[in-house]
């Protein structure tokens, strides 16, 4: 058996589908062990996963109140400013785990520390990837902006001079990586976006082809292989008052901008006026309450952190800020979806989700009551919508990830 290193970079949405992938090695008998953010450790251990903390809890905070973290390019510049900060820490932390070749580490991209002690001690690294707009084609094009559906439509050598240009969003790690390099003797990436985004041993699509199909520019070595469906059911439960209210009365529609969304006050002010209006009933996920206008809790009702699993066949839409993990959730109940992209990967996953015709999206901009008045109206009446929200909950059953992952990752024993 072997000894697994997860280290995941990020906010809950981040961190469950390695907690996913930690469950399924420990199943085969593996040891496993989780290096992240210290307030995950609750979450790991009580799925049996050791853990080592690292950085500061009270910091983390500080950032998912940043007010640039949910901006486009802003947003991931201070993600990468903060793994800029972290690199050595985790780099540390990981590299005391490394006992020979038996040790694999599984890693984000973003978790360039992870890419360091490969390249130092010569220890399998399997990035994973949760979202296709990891992948910069000039073939299927990641809309990476809002508003950036232009970039799908030039020509393929426009792409490639736009992706070779200086990422701006990486400028804060440039410095501390290549100094992390000469002093370690590793040799530094000419760009660590893209040149160390996806490992040579195993890159793993952690989402299906009917979602985002391989191109002819993927890296060569990328397994596509579902969706990992992990909300942590089992670990929570529903409150029997909650239960109750949900069965009482027509569907709500759920709302959630993200377990990390500390600035999302228009998200539900302008969301909670629409369903107000339309007599809808609505519940509501966030762990910061102090963004919510005052409701009675006969039409909206409040939790901090719920499995989407559970709640979703008990809802008419799910309204969301687009994240990998929400979305998949609610193609796999069949629910239909409004979203409001805003940064990172969320414009590009809301793209794909239109496409499959389960959904809409609204830019910030256009996420005003009257707007989402109009797009709940046209999610719970039209037949189109409905039925490809059938089709693509039939496409969710019987997802072989579990396997695919298992396999991937126990290719690289030595």
């Amino acid at each position: 058996m072997a000894r697994y290193i997860l280290t995941p970079f990020g906010s809950g949405g981040d961190v469950n589908p390695f907690i996913w992938l930690g469950k399924l090695l420990k199943a085969r008998g593996h040891e496993v062990e989780m290096i992240t953010a210290p307030m995950f450790r609750e979450l790991a251990e009580q799925a049996g996963i050791s853990f080592t903390g690292v950085g500061d809890s009270a910091e983390f905070e500080t950032i998912i109140h940043h007010p640039h973290l949910w901006k486009p390019l802003r947003g991931t510049a201070l993600v990468f400013e903060y793994g800029g900060k972290y690199l050595l820490p985790f780099y540390e932390a990981i590299a005391q785990k490394i006992k020979g070749k038996d040790t694999i580490i599984v890693a984000p991209f973003q978790m360039f520390a992870a890419r360091l002690v490969r390249e130092k001690f010569g220890a399998p690294l399997a990035t994973v990837h949760l979202q296709p707009a990891c992948y910069f084609s000039v073939y299927d094009t990641p809309i990476l902006l809002p508003g950036a559906q232009w970039i799908t439509w030039i020509p393929k050598w426009a792409k490639r001079l736009i992706f070779a240009m200086p990422n701006p969003a990486t400028l804060k790690l440039l410095s501390p990586l290549r100094k992390a390099c000469l002093e370690l003797g590793v040799r530094a990436p000419r760009r660590p976006v893209p040149d160390w985004m996806h490992s040579p041993d195993a890159d793993i699509a952690l989402f299906p082809e009917w979602f985002a199909a391989p191109q002819p520019d993927w890296p060569s070595n990328t397994k596509v292989v579902g969706f990992p469906m992990e909300d942590l059911k089992g670990q929570f439960e529903i409150p029997a008052d909650l239960k109750h209210w949900l069965v009482q009365g027509s569907k709500p529609v759920l709302m959630s901008p993200g377990t990390g969304n500390a600035q999302a006050k228009k998200f539900f002010h302008e969301g909670l006026k629409a369903c107000g209006e339309l007599g809808m009933r609505a519940l509501v996920g966030t762990r910061y309450a102090e963004q919510l206008p005052s409701f009675s809790p006969d039409q909206v009702r409040h939790f901090e952190y719920l499995p989407f699993s559970e709640l979703l066949p008990h809802v008419s839409v799910l309204m969301h800020h687009g994240g990998i993990g929400t979305m998949s959730q609610a193609f796999a109940a069949g629910v239909p979806q409004l979203v409001m992209p805003m940064a990172h990967d969320q414009p590009d996953n809301a793209a794909r989700m239109k496409r499959l015709n389960v959904g809409e999206y609204l830019s910030p901009s256009k996420f005003n009551s009257e707007n989402i008045k109009t797009a709940l109206k046209r999610l719970t009446s039209d037949t189109l919508v409905a039925s490809s929200c059938k089709r693509v909950a039939l496409l969710c059953q019987g997802n072989e990830a579990s396997r695919r992952c298992i396999e991937i990752m126990e290719s690289l024993i030595k």
